[in-house]
C-alpha cells in the first residue's frame, strides 16, 4: 500500500531541500492553488496540496532538466518513490515536466500543469504592484503577458495552454488562481508594499 505523505512531512522535506525563499514561495503558491481547485471540485485537498508543494522540491539542488540520471524533477520523483508515495502524486509531478514525456491526463495532473507557470507569473505581477496580489485582475495579467520582457522566464504558452487543457475560460481560470493566492496573501508575502499602512 502506498504511504500517504502528510502536509507536515512534505513541508519538512521542502524545508530541508530548498533554501531559496523565492522557490519556497513558488511551491507554496502552487500548493494554495491546488488546494483551492481540489476543494472546489470535491477532490483530496491534502493530496493535491502536497503534490503542488513538492513539485519543484529538487529544483534548487538539481536544476539541470537535461540530466537523465538526476535533474529536475527526477530527483524528487525518486525520493517520493523511495518513500512509497501515492503513485498519482509521483505521476503528476512527472507530468508537469513536459520533457519527461508523461502526458497530463488526470484532473490533478492537468491542474498542476495549469497553475504552475501561472502562479509564477502572478507572483511577478504582485511584486510590481503597491497593493500586491490584492485587486489584481485578469485584464491586468493579460496585459503583462503581452510584454515579453516582463517575467521573461515564464512560458506564455504554458500559461495559456494550461487553462485550455482544463477546458477553462482563461479569464475565469486566472481569477480563480488570483483568489486562491489572495486568500493566503500574508502567508505568501504577496500583500504588497501598502499592507498595513493607513489609507
Amino acid at each position: 500500500m502506498p504511504t500517504r505523505i502528510s502536509r507536515d512531512e512534505a513541508w519538512s522535506l521542502l524545508s530541508d531541500w530548498v533554501r531559496s525563499q523565492s522557490l519556497r514561495r513558488h511551491c507554496l503558491t502552487v500548493e494554495a492553488a491546488m488546494v483551492a481547485f481540489a476543494q472546489r471540485d470535491g477532490e483530496d485537498a491534502e493530496l493535491w496540496g502536497v503534490t503542488g508543494l513538492l513539485h519543484d522540491a529538487d529544483y534548487e539542488r538539481f536544476p539541470d532538466m537535461d540530466d537523465g540520471q538526476a535533474g529536475h524533477p527526477r530527483t524528487i520523483i525518486a525520493e517520493l518513490e523511495r518513500r512509497d508515495a501515492p503513485p498519482e502524486m509521483v505521476r503528476a509531478i512527472a507530468a508537469h515536466a513536459s520533457y519527461l514525456g508523461v502526458a497530463a491526463e488526470s484532473p490533478m495532473e492537468r491542474t498542476l500543469v495549469a497553475v504552475d507557470e501561472l502562479c509564477g507569473f502572478l507572483v511577478a505581477c504582485a511584486y510590481v504592484r503597491p497593493e500586491g496580489i490584492r485587486g489584481l485582475t485578469p485584464k491586468s495579467v493579460k496585459k503583462k503577458l503581452k510584454q515579453p520582457s516582463f517575467a521573461a522566464a515564464v512560458s506564455r504558452e504554458d500559461v495559456r495552454g494550461g487553462a485550455e487543457q482544463l477546458g477553462a475560460d482563461f479569464d475565469q481560470h486566472v481569477a480563480f488562481v488570483i483568489a486562491a493566492l489572495e486568500a493566503r496573501a500574508d502567508e505568501l508575502e504577496l500583500h504588497g508594499r501598502d499592507a498595513g499602512t493607513a489609507a
